[in-house]
């Protein structure tokens, strides 16, 4: 079928109501599930011809993330889909209210090459536990898992229920110019506004998860080797194609030596002496991309690694310095395994440096002062974060992931998973057996008395 043979059937196939019942939903999370754990040797190979993953970073950041998201999805699904009630103003006596669950219907699932399986499966999860119809979108970049993604699903799902479409812009295009009842878009901030155009002329609601520059900041008297060594994890994992990697780095001046050693030590333990010797590095996921990223620092000052592969398109965990805001690696996200270095005085410059920008998807402060603590986090306006650590709260069921302003808008992850896809429809019953006149014309001085009285 074409895609807007899809679309078609799709509506013509949630119309029938078969999406809506438990026992369908989550069959099919158990499906989603199978297909995790039956087919994990293919989507590992796929994932290492697309990006050279090992196969313990696949488990680590796409399956064993995917059905931690699945299994806290089936334990709750009943409570989630229950009509819920609420309190009732006594004005409306005597009525009942309550809010009930409903999903939007046909949706639009467009992910990413960076992390295809977690970043298409993981709101599928949340689309079908609503109990909506689904078009998954991957990217063309990661080719061959988007291949793997189409031929399984297509195996274990109806094509009216679940489809899989893959292509370029073409079929991005294509497929924006069709009505939805909701898109789920993940990706950068210039395609995601030509989404949110697209979406407004049929006014779909959509999810942007989006991406931007995530500041990293130290704290002066906190741990700096530490710090190091869990930056050096954050900025490494999936060689920094990560759209909740450290971007950057500000580090107060009397520490900077300090942590430029510790990060170099820690580099040397996960990669050994010649990074690009490495056979599980993660390379880049194409030549425009590596191109791109070697345009960045080329006249940089590199005080750590910055040697390149351009058979492999490998980028080795590289430091650069002397840096400021007006520099080019400082205008748009990074995407890859190359951290800038600046410096401070006082952590009330760096609050007002992030303010200054677009507000990023993931700010990390390193500290020990609880003051600076909670400064930093009553001051500046970002998606999420961590103290002490970098990246690990996107793995967290029981809090929402997503991103504000620039670097997105919607939120999902666990519970939030369900209500993204969903809409609460609010109902007020009113019962029959009496009928307060106060609100009926004509109006005179007693019923307006009552009137206030209850609406107080």
């Amino acid at each position: 079928m074409n895609i807007k043979e899809i679309v078609k059937s799709q509506k013509a196939y949630f119309e029938t109501g078969k999406t809506l019942d438990y026992e369908n939903r989550l069959e099919s999370l158990q499906k989603l599930k199978k297909i995790l754990i039956n087919h994990e040797d293919e989507l590992a190979d796929a994932l290492q011809k697309d990006l050279n993953k090992s196969k313990e970073e696949v488990f680590m950041t796409e399956i064993g993330f995917t059905l931690t998201e699945l299994s806290y999805m089936e334990k709750r699904l009943k409570k989630f889909m229950k009509t819920k009630k609420v309190k009732t103003p006594l004005a409306q006596f005597h009525s009942s209210s309550f809010v009930v669950p409903e999903p939007y219907g046909n949706t639009l699932i467009m992910s990413p090459w960076n992390y295809p399986i977690t970043l298409s499966f993981g709101p599928m999860i949340g689309a079908i536990a609503a109990g909506n119809t689904v078009i998954l979108k991957p990217s063309n970049y990661s080719f061959n898992i988007s291949m793997v993604m189409k031929k399984l699903i297509n195996q274990f799902f109806d094509e009216n229920y679940i489809a899989v479409v893959t292509g370029g812009r073409e079929e991005n295009n294509e497929l924006l110019d069709e009505k939805f009842d909701y898109i789920f878009f993940t990706g950068s901030p210039v395609v995601g506004r030509i989404v949110m155009e697209k979406a407004a002329k049929n006014l779909t609601p959509a999810c942007l998860e989006l991406g931007g520059k995530s500041p990293c900041i130290i704290d002066k008297g906190t741990n700096v080797d530490l710090a190091a060594k869990r930056i050096a994890f954050g900025k490494s994992i999936n060689s920094g194609q990560t759209c909740v990697a450290p971007d950057y780095l500000f580090v107060h001046e009397y520490d900077k030596h300090k942590f430029i050693d510790s990060y170099k030590k820690y580099i040397e333990e996960f990669y050994g002496e010649n990074p690009l010797e490495y056979d599980k590095m993660v390379h880049i996921i194409n030549q425009k991309h590596y191109d791109r990223l070697k345009s960045l620092f080329e006249n940089e000052n590199i005080i750590f690694g910055g040697a390149c592969d351009d058979q492999k398109l490998l980028i080795e965990p590289t430091l650069i310095d002397n840096i400021d805001g007006n520099s080019l690696i400082m205008q748009e996200e990074i995407f890859g395994p190359i951290l800038p270095i600046l410096t401070y005085k006082d952590i009330d410059d760096v609050i007002k440096f992030v303010n200054s920008r677009e507000k990023p998807l993931a700010l990390y402060f390193f500290s020990e002062n609880k003051n600076n603590e909670d400064k930093m986090l009553r001051q500046c306006s970002f998606g999420g974060g961590c103290i002490n650590d970098t990246i690990i709260h996107i793995a967290s069921d029981s809090m929402p992931f997503g991103g504000v302003g620039n670097s997105g808008m919607g939120t999902y992850h666990g519970k939030a998973s369900f209500d993204i896809f969903t809409h609460y429809k609010s109902i007020l019953k009113k019962y029959n057996w009496v009928d307060l006149p106060m609100r009926y014309l004509p109006y005179n001085e007693k019923k307006s008395k009552l009137i206030r009285f209850f609406l107080k």
